[in-house]
């Protein structure tokens, strides 16, 4: 009888942090430090917010890590309904604005703590199945995203729930690239989460969240050169011509794209930016936003 033969592991670790070199420089916390002057969410519901806490299914009375928190899209309604959310994030000036909505709704179950990926969390307080659910929303994108996973295991529980890019990377609008004549780019983070859980061990669940992107821009120059640094690091291999041509195609998509923001009727809009009459008058956003697909990967780590 002819035995198949074993097929070779494949190292998902190790692919993962070569296609993260290839990417660009990954954000610090001075970065988002300087966006949460400016970074604003709308006070109406988020559907993806919703939805992430539908799958999540996050039982009465559970305690929860929110891992890159940002200004508390999730610790603040899981606050508000009493859980005990340990909210974590590298940059104290998310953290900041996060800490003023709470103190604004009267929300004393949610701990701020400044804690990165990288940092020993034991030391800041957040020790081994410390609390029942880990989530990390729209946060992973970092170096090494095997050590990041093997952290939240060890820090829950009972389960883990996480956001990845499906398609490109959230901060990559790929209708740029299809005006520009230009490949698009295409990452699949989560594939290679679900492999190495799968290879962990684990039985990851994968759902999918469908999230409606409103940017608004100060003015046109504002937009053009958001998109414009965007398509930079595509745009490195054409020669001077093919690029000038390139951005001209794009800079017409643009003038059709921008209107008036209005008020956008409650949309969640982030701002980009500040404008120079110090936030008076008109802002502008595309006429279509950007759609961005999600995968929520969850499992249980009670095995």
């Amino acid at each position: 009888m002819t035995q198949t033969p074993a097929l070779a592991p494949i190292d998902w670790s190790g692919r993962w942090k070569a296609f993260q070199a290839a990417r660009r420089r990954s954000d610090d916390a001075a970065y988002w430090d300087e966006r949460s002057k400016t970074f604003t969410v709308a006070d109406a519901p988020s559907t993806y917010v919703e939805d992430f806490l539908r799958l999540a299914a996050i039982r009465p009375g559970e305690t929860v890590l929110d891992m890159g928190c940002g200004t508390g899209a999730l610790s603040i309604p899981l606050g508000a309904v009493g859980h005990k959310v340990v909210a974590a994030d590298f940059s104290a000036g998310m953290l900041g604005v996060m800490e003023r909505t709470l103190a604004e709704k009267a929300i004393a179950s949610v701990r701020p703590v400044q804690m990165s990926w990288e940092d020993d969390w034991e030391a800041r307080g957040v020790g081994e199945k410390s609390v029942d659910v880990c989530v990390a929303s729209r946060s992973m994108a970092v170096a090494d995203l095997q050590a990041a996973l093997d952290k939240l295991c060890r820090t829950a529980r009972r389960r883990v729930c996480v956001t990845l890019a499906t398609g490109s990377s959230p901060r990559m609008d790929n209708r740029v690239f299809r005006v520009m004549g230009l490949p698009e780019d295409v990452a699949r983070d989560y594939l290679f989460a679900f492999n190495m859980l799968a290879d962990g061990g684990f039985c990851p669940e994968v759902s999918y969240i469908r999230s409606v992107r409103h940017d608004r821009f100060s003015s046109r120059e504002d937009a053009r050169e958001r998109y414009r640094k965007m398509a930079e690091q595509a745009l490195d291999q054409l020669g001077a011509s093919a690029r000038a041509a390139a951005f001209a195609r794009l800079e017409r998509w643009l003038d059709e794209q921008l209107v008036s923001a209005g008020d956008e009727a409650g949309a969640p809009a982030k701002l980009h930016g500040a404008r120079e009459d110090g936030g008076a008058g008109e802002w502008l956003r595309l006429k279509d936003p950007q759609i961005t697909t999600w995968a929520f990967v969850a499992w249980d780590v009670g095995r």
